[in-house]
Formats: structure tokens, C-alpha cells, sequence
């Protein structure tokens, strides 16, 4: 199965179209940490983090993991955590994963620089709720109603397409 980005505000799975949001300075295949860009190309996802204090266990195929309130994403190029998640008190530059906002109640992880990790290449690109259709940070972001669809759909050989 692949879901497809085809432009900056549409997501495509089966007979599925979904509107998104994407990094607030658009799509490169020459992403950098902190660009605000969503990088392009293919990519495998990882597990799907969720807030079970806030959320159930949703219907889904892939690998979940709840979300703990100390619990990070490294973003430090620097760091031999670099683009993992890991615990709070062993970095200092990092993504918290447990948020007051509900953008996180649900997260999947798109394998993007995770096998051969290249400092500085870019860190913590998810697939993430959104309200509003803000502009992230490089992320996609779906309504909940549409990421629990997406969510009953893949499955772990699902892959993303970003064009």
C-alpha cells in the first residue's frame, strides 16, 4: 500500500483524499534540521505513538506505542540519540512527545534518516494531528477523523511517497 503526497495539501490513499498540511516552507529532497521543510521522496513508517491518558488504542496494523510524559524525539545533530526517541534527562535539544496541545494525541513516524542517520540531514518527521491546517515544522498533519481512517488502512508495508 502507499499513500501519496501529491501536493502540498492533499494525501492520497486508495480511493482516499484527505487535505493536509505540510512543513511551512513546502517540499525539498534537500531537507535540513530546523528547515521547516517536508522532505520528498519515499519512505517507510514507523510506529504510531499515541496519548493513552487522552486516547484509545486505535484499529490499526502497525506497531503502537504509548506515549510517556517523559518522552522525546532527539532533534540535536550532535547527540548519539540523534533522530530517536529517547528520554528526557539524557539530551537537551529535543522534541517533547507528551504535549498540553492534542497535535501529538496521536503520531506516526515516517522513516525519514532513521537507517543510516546523517547528522544535521533532519530529525522527527511525523505524520501528526491538526486542527487548524497550520503549517508544521515539516511534518504532515491530518484532521483526527482522517488520521483514524489512514490509520485502519496501512498497514507495517505501507510506504509514503512525497512528490
Amino acid at each position: 500500500m502507499l499513500i501519496i503526497l501529491k501536493n502540498k495539501d492533499t494525501l492520497i490513499l486508495d480511493d482516499f483524499t484527505f487535505k493536509c498540511s505540510v512543513g511551512e516552507n513546502g517540499l525539498s529532497s534537500k531537507k535540513k534540521e530546523g528547515d521547516k521543510i517536508t522532505p520528498r521522496g519515499v519512505f517507510s513508517l514507523g510506529k504510531l505513538y499515541y496519548r493513552a491518558d487522552r486516547e484509545k488504542k486505535p484499529v490499526t496494523q502497525i506497531p503502537t506505542k504509548i506515549i510517556k510524559k517523559n518522552m522525546v524525539w532527539c532533534n540535536n545533530p550532535k547527540s548519539k540519540y540523534y533522530n530517536k526517541e529517547t528520554k528526557i534527562n539524557k539530551i537537551t535539544k529535543h522534541e517533547k512527545l507528551f504535549r498540553n496541545s492534542s497535535s501529538y494525541n496521536y503520531l506516526i513516524v515516517i522513516n525519514y534518516n532513521v537507517e543510516k542517520i546523517v547528522p544535521f540531514k533532519g530529525s522527527a518527521i511525523f505524520i501528526h494531528l491538526t486542527e487548524d491546517y497550520k503549517k508544521t515544522a515539516g511534518c504532515i498533519a491530518l484532521k483526527k477523523k482522517d488520521f483514524l481512517i489512514v490509520l485502519k488502512l496501512i498497514d507495517k508495508n505501507t510506504k509514503i511517497k512525497i512528490i
